[in-house]
């Protein structure tokens, strides 16, 4: 851009352009609000800014001048030239024959054609649909009473109302949450987010309108290709009071926790059904995204701006972010440069932490939109585009910061680069050096030997041995079949009776014939009757081994029928137990048979000691303990095929011997600590990279 003579007039400014008050700073100095009414942007200037365009169309040295001899502040020209190509650069000035001359060469550029036009508008780009103004007008008019206090405290209430409603009912909440996961789910969740949205804008829209500002237009934005409803209240800078702005920032998501309160409640008093999953659909999604999302000061969502506002601190990203880089470059190089801006000491440090603490939100958020986008699209692009969001928004900015402190590295003291390269080193030391040996699993402490009664079919309860200690052969349930019974008792009445015309025919040599036939029928009998008493047999259930007979459901009683997949009890051996340990698949290399275990049970700070005794070579197919599953409160995730859990991601099964057994001597969820091979973090990361790459790498 071509600087203009300090003598030469400055460009006139836009007709169209309105100027206005705005709040006073945090400080008491005065701003205002430049308006350009064609973009419906609005640009906030200072008194600095504000002195200039009132004597605006003189050279730079006449208008500063002027100001250093009529006003308290005392600006250089080069301050006034500044100001005036950031109106040029946002095109607010009349164009003249350079700024004319410049635009011809940028059109002649074809800028559409580059890449880092293509790169900006797939990042991000605005489609305005509608402008709602006149709608906007009748509506607040007619949902005036909406805004009455009263309405606010009822809305509470009931919010309140249905959250201690839904904490009664929260089994069966969190069941049909987890139900809902499905292709029909998904798309039920889909259309309950676009409810929310729309009226989590209409409430922005609707504030903004009864505060007497003009809402241009509302459409959809589309950041990462992910669309998002957005309204423009530009106009909410004209405000001097920041208690207003704070009405309009809040009043998105202010409506979509009373859609949550709201939807809630409906919840808790609906019976089962589809208006009852509507509700689950519109309270689950509008309480997630408003509480996690739009009420995050991390982005430039609703929880920037209102803390923006509530802090009174206009670009609040921009500012902590400068501070953060120069503390970094004080801190670190030892660059003795000038904070950006004056600030007290302790607001400063604050702003640091909140720079810190957005970029490492960021950073998690970019990994997982660029992960989320190389999922969506098919591999080649995924795998591109996966690569521009890296690029873009991390590895860019860093390169520039990195850049910055290879160009000021004569600027730093020699006694700081040597403890900068020496922090270098030794952290570069400690992630090459094979000191990792821990490794992390989750499993389910048992009795090595246990054997759990079930009914072999359904039967009469006849008697159920207390809990307590058995020996082997020692009954601990007896059951009875009558219908069995029955058919025994036939089987032996018949027996008798064709034994007794056997018997007669024996005396009738003319019954030769007759004799082979009775044999056969008697030989069934025989048969049915064995039958019958070993079914019989089944029922007399005895220990197979010595040990504790316990966990027997105190309402049994003898007469209760009993079906076969009613528990009755469980026999254990308390004297030798194992752990049924599950391990990631990128971790079972480093375990050996032997290796040294530590078995955290749940809730005791006390580790148990263990071995290992053998380790799967494949994925398990489904997980035995259904309290290790994320639907029972397990940390595992699993999948359901009917009634079996497939874990997802998969793991790998390891058998684990314990020296001694739990207290509680009850199968016991925990986590566990192997001994496994030394290994560095540099190697894992690199190991991990490679097998990604590897795996990804066919098309």
């Amino acid at each position: 851009m071509d600087t203009l003579p300090l003598d030469a007039p400055l460009p006139p400014l836009r007709e169209d352009l309105r100027l206005s008050e705005a709040a006073t700073g945090a400080s008491g100095e005065p701003a205002w609000v430049i308006q350009d009414t064609v973009l419906n942007r609005f640009y906030r200037i200072g008194w600095l800014e504000f002195e200039c365009l009132l004597r605006w169309g003189q050279s730079a040295k006449a208008i500063s001048e002027q100001i250093g001899a009529q006003t308290a502040l005392k600006p250089e020209p080069e301050q006034v030239l500044q100001f005036n190509e950031f109106l040029e650069r946002n095109q607010l000035l009349r164009l003249g024959p350079q700024a004319l001359e410049r635009l011809r060469q940028r059109d002649q550029g074809n800028a559409w054609l580059s890449w880092r036009w293509w790169l900006h508008h797939y990042l991000f780009f605005r489609i305005p649909l509608v402008r709602p103004q006149r709608f906007l007008g009748g509506l607040a008019r007619s949902l005036d009473w909406l805004f009455h206090p009263f309405m606010a405290l009822l809305v509470i209430a009931l919010g309140v109302l249905g959250i201690v409603l839904v904490l009664h009912q929260w089994d069966t909440f969190s069941h049909d949450v987890v139900e809902s996961f499905s292709a029909e789910g998904l798309l039920s969740f889909a259309l309950a987010l676009m409810v929310a949205k729309t009226l989590h804008e209409l409430g922005h829209a609707l504030v903004a309108t009864r505060l007497g500002l003009r809402v241009a237009h509302m459409g959809i934005a589309f950041v990462v290709m992910w669309p998002m409803l957005y309204t423009d209240t530009g106009e909410s800078w004209k405000l001097h009071s920041s208690k207003q702005r704070l009405a309009i920032a809040s009043a998105g998501i202010l409506t979509e926790l009373a859609l949550a309160g709201l939807a809630t409640l409906g919840w808790a008093l609906s019976d089962p059904g589809a208006w009852r999953n509507a509700l689950l659909y519109l309270a689950t999604t509008s309480w997630v995204l408003s509480l996690a999302l739009n009420a995050s000061p991390f982005m430039r969502f609703d929880g920037y701006f209102i803390l923006s506002d509530l802090l009174d601190f206009p670009n609040l990203h921009e500012r902590s972010s400068a501070f953060a880089r120069v503390t970094l470059r004080r801190r670190l190089l030892g660059l003795q440069e000038p904070w950006p801006e004056p600030m007290p000491a302790e607001k400063r440090r604050m702003l640091v932490a909140f720079a810190f603490v957005t970029w490492v939100y960021r950073l998690v958020l970019f990994l997982g939109i660029a992960v989320a986008v190389y999922l969506f699209f098919f591999k080649l692009l995924g795998i591109f585009l996966f690569a521009v969001e890296i690029a873009w928004f991390i590895v860019m900015p860093v390169w520039r910061e990195l850049k910055y402190w290879w160009g000021a590295r004569a600027h730093v003291p020699s006694s700081r680069r040597r403890v900068f390269w020496g922090v270098m080193a030794l952290l570069l030391l400690l992630l090459a050096l094979p000191w990792r040996t821990q490794v992390a699993a989750v499993g389910v402490a048992r009795a090595e030997q246990q054997f759990r009664v079930f009914s072999p079919y359904p039967a009469l309860l006849q008697q159920i041995r207390p809990a307590g200690q058995v020996q082997a052969g020692e009954a601990l349930v007896v059951l009875d079949e009558p219908d069995i019974a029955t058919r025994m008792r036939g089987s032996e009445a018949g027996i008798s009776g064709y034994r007794a015309r056997l018997a007669g025919l024996m005396a009738d040599p003319s019954g030769l014939a007759e004799q082979i036939a009775i044999r056969q029928k008697l030989k069934v009998q025989f048969e049915e009757a064995r039958a019958a008493r070993s079914e019989m047999a089944r029922l007399n259930l005895q220990a197979p081994f010595a040990g504790v007979w316990r966990d027997i459901a105190p309402d049994w009683q003898p007469g209760q029928w009993v079906g076969r997949r009613e528990a009755l009890g469980v026999l254990i051996d308390p004297s030798r137990w194992q752990v049924d340990a599950y391990v990631k698949p990128d971790e079972i290399h480093r375990l050996q048979p032997g290796a040294q275990v530590h078995f955290y049970p749940d809730g005791q700070p006390v580790a148990l000691p263990g071995r290992v005794i053998a380790i799967g070579t494949t994925r398990i197919s489904h997980l035995e303990h259904p309290m290790l599953a994320s639907r029972h409160g397990g940390p595992l995730a699993t999948a359901n095929e009917g009634e079996e859990l497939i874990p997802n991601p998969p793991v790998f099964h390891v058998l684990i011997q314990l020296d001694q057994p739990p207290e509680s001597l009850h199968e016991t969820r925990g986590r566990l600590q192997i001994d496994g091979a030394r290994l560095s973090l540099l190697a894992e990361g690199l190991t991990r990279l490679a097998a990604v790459a590897l795996r990804e790498s066919g098309f």
